[in-house]
């Protein structure tokens, strides 16, 4: 049998698991329209089956990383479940950020790979143009705990705001900004500019540019920790495509690290 079957299993397991807690229907304000408001369905096992046919999953050259489908057929339902079973988990995580339970994060790296292996674009980075535009974070498994969060400020002093990144394709660079609320409702931000270079067809390398931030008051505050707070923003490494469609994004980088983005639609 086909190992994407096992899609099957993820999606019963978290429909079952939103079932318990009284999850039926999920609205998002922030969220783009597509996804403003959905029924959770899980996936047809039949429906599946019929149309994988003999289908292959496989992870990269180093028998590591996600699940990637080859030569695979799936029914449009089946990738709006699998999105629509992530979006309604990441709800409540707060980006992930600041941490989960093992359970929970558990949950989510299992409903990423699901998304993953129905990936439509398998060789993004020959498809650019997809990602061209703004994008905003919406999980991630970078997580800012413990001392460090104490250090930043961000436990009672400063609100962290949205993650937004911009891709300019002719220029090759990325624009990450994070805002930052402090005291008296004041809003800041962190910009990191950083360069892109294809370097496989799913994934490229990224180049640290330059960083700012401000206003005064948020760079009094983060004057002491600013390098801390760089090198959990900065972007410098190399970032693999997993999934790309006109609405999702999801990257993994050289760090481990899972980021899962949503469209921002004008």
């Amino acid at each position: 049998a086909c190992e994407a079957l096992h899609l099957v299993g993820w999606s019963q397991k978290t429909s079952e698991m939103h079932q318990q807690r009284g999850i039926k229907k999920i609205s998002y304000s922030s969220f783009s329209s597509t996804y403003s408001s959905f029924q959770r369905q899980p996936f047809s096992k039949k429906n599946i089956a019929h149309r994988i046919g003999s289908c292959q999953l496989q992870r990269n050259a180093n028998g590591r990383g996600p699940l990637r489908a080859n030569s695979i057929s799936l029914p449009i339902s089946a990738e709006s479940s699998a999105k629509e079973s992530l979006l309604a988990a990441v709800v409540t995580t707060e980006r992930g950020i600041f941490g989960m339970k093992k359970a929970e994060r558990v949950e989510l790296a299992e409903l990423v790979e699901a998304v993953e292996a129905v990936n439509p674009l398998p060789n993004p980075t020959e498809h650019l143009e997809q990602v061209v535009g703004n994008w905003r974070l919406i999980y991630t498994t970078v997580q800012i705990l413990g001392s460090r969060r104490t250090k930043l400020g961000l436990r009672n002093l400063i609100k962290l705001g949205d993650f937004i990144q911009t891709i300019d394709l002719e220029k090759s660079q990325a624009v990450n900004k994070v805002a930052f609320i402090v005291p008296g409702n004041v809003y800041g931000a962190l910009t990191i500019e950083a360069s892109f270079e294809i370097v496989s067809p799913s994934r490229v390398s990224i180049a640290y540019q330059n960083s700012s931030l401000v206003p005064n008051q948020l760079q009094a505050l983060f004057q002491k920790n600013f390098d801390l707070l760089l090198s959990i923003f900065n972007p410098e490494g190399w970032l693999e495509l997993t999934y790309v469609d006109e609405d999702m994004r999801i990257g993994r980088d050289d760090k481990g690290n899972i980021f899962v983005l949503e469209k921002i639609l004008e």
